[in-house]
Protein backbone atom coordinates (compact mmCIF):
# COMPACT_ATOMS: atom_id res chain seq x y z
CA UNK A 1 0.00 0.00 0.00
CA UNK A 2 1.31 3.27 -0.70
CA UNK A 3 2.21 5.81 1.92
CA UNK A 4 2.29 9.44 1.90
CA UNK A 5 3.43 12.18 3.95
CA UNK A 6 1.03 13.13 6.40
CA UNK A 7 1.37 16.36 8.94
CA UNK A 8 -0.82 15.98 12.34
CA UNK A 9 -0.84 19.04 14.47
CA UNK A 10 -2.73 19.62 17.18
CA UNK A 11 -4.16 22.32 19.87
CA UNK A 12 -5.62 21.03 22.96
CA UNK A 13 -5.58 23.06 26.44
CA UNK A 14 -5.72 19.52 28.63
CA UNK A 15 -2.44 17.51 29.59
CA UNK A 16 -4.23 14.08 29.93
CA UNK A 17 -5.88 14.61 26.42
CA UNK A 18 -2.27 16.16 24.53
CA UNK A 19 -0.42 13.20 26.18
CA UNK A 20 -2.42 10.60 24.42
CA UNK A 21 -3.09 12.19 21.37
CA UNK A 22 1.18 12.40 20.80
CA UNK A 23 1.15 8.72 21.93
CA UNK A 24 -1.12 7.54 19.12
CA UNK A 25 0.94 9.62 16.86
CA UNK A 26 4.56 7.70 17.93
CA UNK A 27 2.27 4.50 17.90
CA UNK A 28 1.79 5.14 14.06
CA UNK A 29 5.47 5.89 13.76
CA UNK A 30 5.20 9.87 13.37
CA UNK A 31 8.05 11.56 14.02
CA UNK A 32 7.79 14.83 16.59
CA UNK A 33 8.56 18.09 15.03
CA UNK A 34 7.42 20.62 17.41
CA UNK A 35 5.59 20.11 20.92
CA UNK A 36 1.97 19.65 19.37
CA UNK A 37 3.58 18.40 15.93
CA UNK A 38 4.03 15.14 13.94
CA UNK A 39 5.13 14.10 10.78
CA UNK A 40 5.99 10.78 8.78
CA UNK A 41 4.40 8.78 6.11
CA UNK A 42 1.06 6.68 6.73
CA UNK A 43 -1.19 5.11 4.47
CA UNK A 44 -4.47 5.90 3.35
CA UNK A 45 -5.91 3.43 5.73
CA UNK A 46 -3.57 4.48 8.11
CA UNK A 47 -4.05 7.79 8.21
CA UNK A 48 -7.75 7.53 8.59
CA UNK A 49 -7.63 4.90 11.25
CA UNK A 50 -5.30 7.38 13.12
CA UNK A 51 -7.88 10.24 12.56
CA UNK A 52 -10.63 8.32 14.03
CA UNK A 53 -8.28 7.47 16.94
CA UNK A 54 -7.53 11.03 17.68
CA UNK A 55 -11.15 11.68 17.26
CA UNK A 56 -11.95 9.12 19.72
CA UNK A 57 -9.30 10.46 22.06
CA UNK A 58 -10.65 14.06 21.90
CA UNK A 59 -14.40 13.29 22.54
CA UNK A 60 -16.45 16.01 23.51
CA UNK A 61 -13.16 18.29 24.90
CA UNK A 62 -12.10 21.49 23.34
CA UNK A 63 -9.43 21.34 21.30
CA UNK A 64 -8.73 21.38 17.68
CA UNK A 65 -6.58 18.51 15.27
CA UNK A 66 -5.49 18.42 11.77
CA UNK A 67 -4.42 15.57 10.41
CA UNK A 68 -2.81 16.68 6.79
CA UNK A 69 -1.50 14.37 3.73
CA UNK A 70 1.31 15.97 1.91
CA UNK A 71 1.53 15.23 -1.82
CA UNK A 72 5.15 13.60 -2.96
CA UNK A 73 5.91 17.16 -5.00
CA UNK A 74 5.75 19.37 -1.55
CA UNK A 75 7.64 16.84 0.46
CA UNK A 76 10.54 17.50 -2.47
CA UNK A 77 9.97 21.25 -1.54
CA UNK A 78 9.80 20.93 2.03
CA UNK A 79 12.44 22.86 4.05
CA UNK A 80 13.15 23.32 7.83
CA UNK A 81 15.70 24.23 10.27
CA UNK A 82 16.47 23.08 14.15
CA UNK A 83 18.48 25.03 16.46
CA UNK A 84 19.33 23.10 19.50
CA UNK A 85 20.27 24.34 23.33
CA UNK A 86 23.89 25.26 22.83
CA UNK A 87 24.48 24.82 19.57
CA UNK A 88 26.16 26.73 17.06
CA UNK A 89 25.35 25.47 13.53
CA UNK A 90 21.61 24.67 12.75
CA UNK A 91 20.88 21.48 11.29
CA UNK A 92 18.43 21.57 7.55
CA UNK A 93 16.88 19.23 6.17
CA UNK A 94 14.91 19.29 2.92
CA UNK A 95 12.32 16.48 3.19
CA UNK A 96 10.29 14.46 5.28
CA UNK A 97 12.51 11.76 5.82
CA UNK A 98 10.94 8.31 4.68
CA UNK A 99 10.00 5.37 7.16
Amino acid sequence: MEEYGTIVIYDIPNDRIRTQISEACLDYGLERVQWSAFTGRLSRNKREELFLRLKAVLGENPGKILVQPVCEKDLKTARSVENTRGDEEATETTQIPPQ
